[in-house]
């Protein structure tokens, strides 16, 4: 690496080793995929004593609890050094190893933000039918501290879901078909690849475009490859030369979207503040426009200074929504509505119209 950042590489070796080499603070958001700890669970096997979903021994040895342990709380401390005061770590696990995962994160001091249930449409059976068929996993969202200023895209989480706030459980397919990775034989590159659109969510919910993406287990590559199809830089860790040489073949494939078609849907906290005042002024919404509520049973004259006159009550877009409806506040961007086109239009509208002209110019 001759002592540069390697960004926007996969890179060959250890996960702990490896990141021993990245400088404090260096990375906006983490995600990780560690061995599930199958093995001192004595589950590898199926009865028939085939391999479980073509997990192998070397993929998940731990001498024992205190090992597997140790090895999680090494990584996990590496992991936070690394991390941005401000960035966000997902760790995905199941019930084999999450709740291990999650008391070593709160111990290393982690501030735990939500664990996300991922619902898999199409589960493997249990083979066993001695337990319920295991059809989620966990994800634990977790910022570096609690006083970290964490980056949450709740209003794209909220467009992904057809206008809907995002629930914690999240219903997606496993990873099948053309975006399972094969080998030579056309059997399973990977024994847990996870699924695009799982990351893809990761990433639009947790990060910005140029944000720089750890995954210390890289596997056959999803991270990367979504990293830097939205937009993202990544640093990604393997040690199996399959995989690293899948992984990048894999990322080299991608093409990474435009500035424009990278846009998302800005929180309401980081629209601009624009005054109400500034529309009449320069005739977008000239005095003498009526504004209605959104049943249309209020109504509303803009005034030259930018009040608003209902009868004898005058006040800010604000404060006379709130007189008008006996309510202790009111946020008049959403409260009024204009008629513009044949259509009647939230006033907000105007603020998010002069934040894209901005942006253009």
């Amino acid at each position: 690496m001759s002592g540069e950042f390697p960004v926007d590489q996969i890179l060959r070796g250890e996960c702990i080793e490896t990141m021993k080499t990245l400088p404090d603070g260096s990375v906006d958001c983490i995600f990780a995929d560690p061995p599930y700890n199958l093995q001192l669970r004595g589950e590898l096997r199926r009865p028939d004593e085939t391999v479980v979903d073509g997990v192998d021994d070397d993929w998940d040895k731990f001498a024992d609890y205190a090992t597997y342990d140790n090895f999680t709380r090494e990584w996990l401390s590496e992991a936070r050094r690394i991390l941005h005061k401000d960035g966000t770590i997902w760790v995905i696990g199941s019930y084999h190893n999450v709740f291990r995962l999650g008391a070593i994160m709160q111990d290393l001091g982690f501030w735990i933000l939500n664990d996300i249930v991922w619902r898999k449409s199409n589960p493997m059976p249990n083979f066993r039918g001695r337990r319920f068929t295991n059809a989620h996993e966990t994800l634990i969202w977790a910022a570096r501290g609690p006083q970290s200023k964490y980056r949450f895209n709740y209003q794209a989480m909220k467009a992904l879901n057809d206008d809907l706030q995002m629930r914690s459980d999240w219903y997606l397919p496993l990873c099948t078909g053309n975006e399972r990775l094969k080998n030579e034989h056309g059997l399973k590159l990977h024994p847990t690849q996870k699924p695009e659109s799982l990351l893809h969510r990761v990433l639009v919910a947790s990060t910005n475009a140029n944000d720089v993406v750890l995954d210390p287990f890289c596997g056959s590559g999803t991270t990367p490859a979504m990293a830097k199809r939205l937009g993202r830089h990544y640093i990604a860790i393997e040690r199996h030369p399959d995989y690293v040489k899948a992984a990048r073949e894999r990322v080299a494939g991608e093409e990474r979207l435009t500035s424009e078609q990278l846009a998302t849907t800005p929180a309401k906290r980081e629209m601009p503040r624009i005054p109400f005042g500034s529309f009449v002024e320069t005739g977008i919404l000239p005095a003498g426009t009526l504004l209605y509520d959104r049943q249309k049973r209020l109504k509303a004259t803009v005034t030259p200074d930018g009040t608003l006159v209902s009868g004898n009550q005058r006040g800010s877009i604000h404060k006379l929504g709130a007189m008008l409806t006996n309510a202790p506040s009111c946020n008049g961007w959403t409260f009024w509505y204009f008629e513009r086109d044949g259509q009647y239009v939230q006033i907000d509208v105007l603020r998010q119209e002069g934040q894209a002209l901005r942006n253009v110019g």
